[in-house]
């Protein structure tokens, strides 16, 4: 396969549960390998849920506080780049150390790697704009004056059920498009020559392609992120890393 073929037209496999479930493996392997490796997502994550935490206290931007978490899964592709480059190194028979991470800043794709984040934090930012004009169709565009109030609006309301509803569709139309375009776009730029279009279009095929598959990897990815999430978000310093390595144990099997 010739330069220009291989950055147009990338080779899809075809992969099965069984594929989800080693590349799982691997990525658990990779994480036990240098736990040390999460320290920063350690810190990192329940700083950020505390900040989030305060900020809602003054129940201005309580109805955001779901989708903030919620829609942080469609950035979790960008913030797992240093992951991909451990499990690349690691892979190559490379011994690597939590600074090792810092090598997708050398990459020569990094300008397609900075601009692939810049759209999913677009798609995050268009997810919470959208959550928001939800919430102000239901409820109106007075926020709620404590937390009890709030979960009662949610949970025992018609309207509140609405509003789960059709959010829940909506985060799933964006959480399918950001599984189309980065499912395995980051890897590929770290993997080999190749430019952002190609990259996404490759990613797009890949879903394509293998549609129950990668379906069944996103509910994956959804589930642990939630019961990552239950203990007060330190869970995710453990799931985070491992979906992160996971995925470029994916995206080798995919292409």
């Amino acid at each position: 396969m010739d330069a220009e073929t291989s950055r147009e037209q990338q080779v899809i496999r075809t992969i099965g549960v069984g594929d989800l479930k080693d590349a799982l493996s691997k990525g658990f392997a990779d994480f036990s390998a240098k736990p040390s490796h999460v320290v920063l997502l350690f810190f990192i994550y329940p700083v950020v849920m505390v900040i989030v935490a305060m900020l809602a206290g003054g129940y201005d931007i309580l109805p955001l506080v779901f989708p903030l978490l919620a829609g942080f899964a469609l950035i979790g592709p960008a913030a797992a780049i240093g992951l991909y480059e451990l499990s690349r190194r690691r892979e190559q028979g490379h011994e690597v150390s939590l600074t090792d991470a810092l090598g997708a800043l050398r990459s020569p794709s990094i300008g397609a790697i900075a601009m692939l984040s810049i759209i999913l934090m677009a798609i995050y930012f268009a997810w919470l704009g959208a959550a928001l004009a939800i919430y102000v169709g239901i409820f109106g565009s007075l926020a709620p004056e404590s937390v009890g109030q709030f979960l009662h609006q949610v949970f025992a309301t018609p309207s509140g059920w609405t509003l789960m509803i059709v959010g829940s569709g909506v985060g799933f139309i964006f959480a399918v498009i950001v599984l189309a375009i980065a499912a395995i776009s980051f890897p590929m730029l770290l993997a080999g020559d190749v430019d952002l279009w190609t990259a996404m279009r490759t990613s797009v095929r890949a879903v394509i392609e293998n549609p129950i598959t990668m379906a069944v990897w996103g509910l994956i990815v959804a589930f642990t992120l939630i019961i990552g999430a239950l203990p007060f978000f330190l869970g995710l310093a453990v799931v985070m890393p491992v979906l992160g390595h996971a995925t470029w144990h994916l995206f080798r099997k995919l292409v």
